[in-house]
């Protein structure tokens, strides 16, 4: 688990890192206004889609059916994996092209504004995206499985880096118009799609998995998939079109007359959500794809004890770097935005919105670290109902408080709205996993609690020391770029040290320092 996750992370911050640049590239040539605002709108579908099928229901449902059929017979494994890459493509393909002709059709015959017109036409090339993207989730899933993380971690930063360059020849090289630029970047995104599935291909070759077309839909194991699947596309539907109805109320709620919001709206959406996604998405998700494969092999020998300390530790840990990460993101907002993003199109008013907004997102990060934890232990042991209760549960709540909360706060309003229902969800997990495992879930949460609190409350002050004593100097790109980097410096060296001091297990483990325990089920 440990070198999984310790893989995972280090190439996720990788694809983090260049997904910081891209995001400069598009701030400085699309800005937060109408522009960009098409563009993150365009690549909603395909994101969705992505979220919905590949990273979401498909592995999901795969993973613990493919741990229980390797575990028997590598063969019916084998042919698993190539029944649902067969059926996942033929789906979406069909889909893609039903998609397709809709769009033509509504831009032909509808009356549209410039900015709605190109989101359409955007979403229209950027779908075929779908289909590479899925597959390459599900494919990087059974790779998990075969405890291989770096091609599947790999794949985003390659992702990124090739829309950086796309980027750069339409601006550079090209001497494109905005307008005409956001063209080519989609046409990079879907040519990224390609390079990122061909990359699983030959991990897979070396762990034994020789894909085919096979139309396998009646199988045991098949059957077994879609039964967990249907749910879990509920569940991941219900999570993702309420992000998909937070950029809409965005916009129904944007630039008229006595409306909270302007059209800005959902670039300020878009960027808060992808700085608080970096240490979701290096740490957070990394932990859980360790973590998976692993409770899956457990749940199927039937050892939930074993499972659910798996499930503790990653509790604790979540709790060990989501605080502190939320902590050090309000911290630094305003001139970390500010070194990222304002140049070029995006403006100073853009930046605080974006940190009022991001601010709120951050709140959050402790839910959805721990969400990703306990979905993942419902989904090992095959009970993907639980999980769908909740999200719709969360998602029902989720839209009352967006429309509630957007008027006083504005995009702050529908970020909090989002936290808030992260722990809700959080919560009903854990009173039925607690009412089923009542033991070995709550081990050692307490004190992982009361070390990390104190351990951030000396991590915040010396931040806040850090920024005070630079208050005098100027603000600019140079100067809150050095605010980041030592206000950074100093909260990590803080933590650390407090963490230390206070023997925190996580920070022992994280270390290497942790000794193991005579119990085989205890030892990392």
């Amino acid at each position: 688990m440990m070198r999984g996750f310790k893989q995972t992370a280090f190439l996720t911050f990788i694809s983090r890192i260049l997904g910081m640049v891209r995001d400069q590239v598009f701030a400085y040539y699309f800005g937060a206004g109408w522009l960009m605002t098409a563009f993150a709108m365009g690549f909603k579908v395909p994101n969705l889609s992505r979220r919905l099928f590949g990273e979401g229901a498909a592995s999901a449902s795969v993973i613990p059916i493919y741990s229980e059929e390797l575990q028997k017979d590598p063969a019916a494994a084998n042919r698993l994996a190539c029944g649902v890459v067969t059926a996942i493509t033929a789906i979406l393909s069909a889909t893609v092209v039903l998609g397709e002709i809709a769009i033509g059709l509504y831009i032909l015959f509808a009356p549209l504004n410039e900015g709605t017109r190109l989101g359409l036409v955007l979403t229209a090339m950027m779908l075929p995206f779908a289909v590479f993207i899925c597959d390459t989730a599900v494919l990087g899933g059974i790779l998990n499985v075969h405890r291989h993380f770096w091609a599947p971690a790999a794949a985003p930063a390659v992702w990124n880096l090739m829309l950086i360059v796309f980027s750069w020849l339409a601006a550079v090289v090209l001497k494109l118009p905005s307008e005409q630029q956001v063209y080519v970047v989609a046409a990079g995104e879907v040519l990224a799609g390609v390079v990122q599935l061909w990359m699983q291909f030959g991990p897979l070759r070396r762990h034994g998995v020789v894909l085919r077309p096979l139309w396998d839909v009646h199988s045991a194991a098949f059957r077994r998939v879609l039964l967990l699947m249907g749910p879990m596309i509920l569940g991941a539907a219900a999570t993702q079109l309420n992000t998909l109805a937070d950029d809409i109320i965005a916009l129904s709620f944007s630039n008229a007359q006595g409306r909270p919001l302007g059209w800005g709206a959902v670039s300020y959406l878009y960027y808060a959500q992808r700085l608080y996604q970096f240490p979701l998405g290096v740490l957070g998700i990394s932990l859980a794809t360790a973590i998976f494969p692993e409770l899956s092999t457990e749940a199927a020998r039937g050892a939930y004890s074993r499972m659910m300390q798996v499930v503790s530790r990653g509790l604790r840990m979540s709790i060990f770097v989501a605080v502190p990460a939320t902590a050090g993101l309000i911290l630094i907002a305003r001139p970390l935005i500010a070194a990222l993003f304002e140049h070029g199109r995006f403006t100073a008013d853009d930046t605080r919105q974006t940190a009022w907004t991001m601010s709120f997102y951050a709140l959050g990060l402790c839910g959805f670290f721990a969400q990703q934890i306990l979905v993942r232990a419902f989904y090992s042991t095959q009970d993907s109902k639980v999980p769908v209760l909740t999200a719709l549960g969360a998602v029902a709540v989720n839209v009352v408080l967006n429309l509630t909360l957007i008027w006083p706060l504005g995009t702050g309003g529908l970020a909090l709205s989002t936290a808030i229902c992260s722990y809700l969800q959080v919560v009903l997990l854990m009173r039925v996993l607690k009412k089923r495992h009542p033991a070995e879930m709550m081990e050692g949460l307490v004190a992982t609690v009361w070390q990390t609190a104190v351990a951030t409350g000396l991590m915040t002050g010396a931040g806040l020391g850090v920024l005070y004593g630079m208050k005098g100097l100027p603000v600019s790109t140079a100067y809150d770029a050095l605010r980041v980097a030592a206000a950074v410096a100093v909260c990590a060296a803080v933590y650390a040290g407090a963490s230390w001091l206070l023997k925190n297990e996580m920070f022992l483990w994280l270390a290497g320092r942790r000794k193991k325990k005579a119990s085989a089920g205890t030892a990392p």
